[in-house]
Parts: C-alpha cells; sequence; structure tokens
C-alpha cells in the first residue's frame, strides 16, 4: 500500500512541475488549456495521496484546488 500511496504522490508531484512549467512558457491558449486538466489531475492525485495516507492538510488543500481550477476553466 505505501508503494501505492508513493507512486499516486510522484504522479502528483510530476505532473504539477510540468504544469508549472506549461504555464511559464505561455504558449498559447491551447496549452493552457490542457494546462487546467494537468493541473486538475495533479490535485486529484494529492487528494488521493492524502486520503489514502489519512493526512488531513494535503486534502484540504487540494479540494481548495481543484474547486478553484474547475471553476476558472468553466469560466473560461
Amino acid at each position: 500500500m505505501e508503494t501505492s500511496i508513493s507512486a499516486v504522490k510522484w504522479a502528483a508531484s510530476i505532473s504539477g512541475i510540468v504544469a508549472a512549467l506549461m504555464v511559464s512558457l505561455d504558449s498559447g491558449w491551447r496549452v493552457t488549456g490542457w494546462d487546467f486538466v494537468i493541473f486538475s489531475g495533479s490535485a486529484l492525485c494529492w487528494l488521493a495521496g492524502a486520503v489514502l495516507s489519512r493526512d488531513g492538510a494535503p486534502r484540504t488543500q487540494n479540494v481548495a484546488l481543484f474547486a478553484i481550477e474547475s471553476s476558472a476553466s468553466i469560466a473560461t
């Protein structure tokens, strides 16, 4: 189980780094659109990792981040 939790958290970290890099490159609206998808996936991975490891702080943070990302993608 610990290996699965670690894999989910690493996937969350790497996808968050990729999404941040995409934002910093400012490569246009199509890339930015995929950036929302990747950031949302990253938040869901962090949420899953937090739930599986019973860690409340990252769980709360990533519920909020996912809600913000979801509302931002709907607004655009």
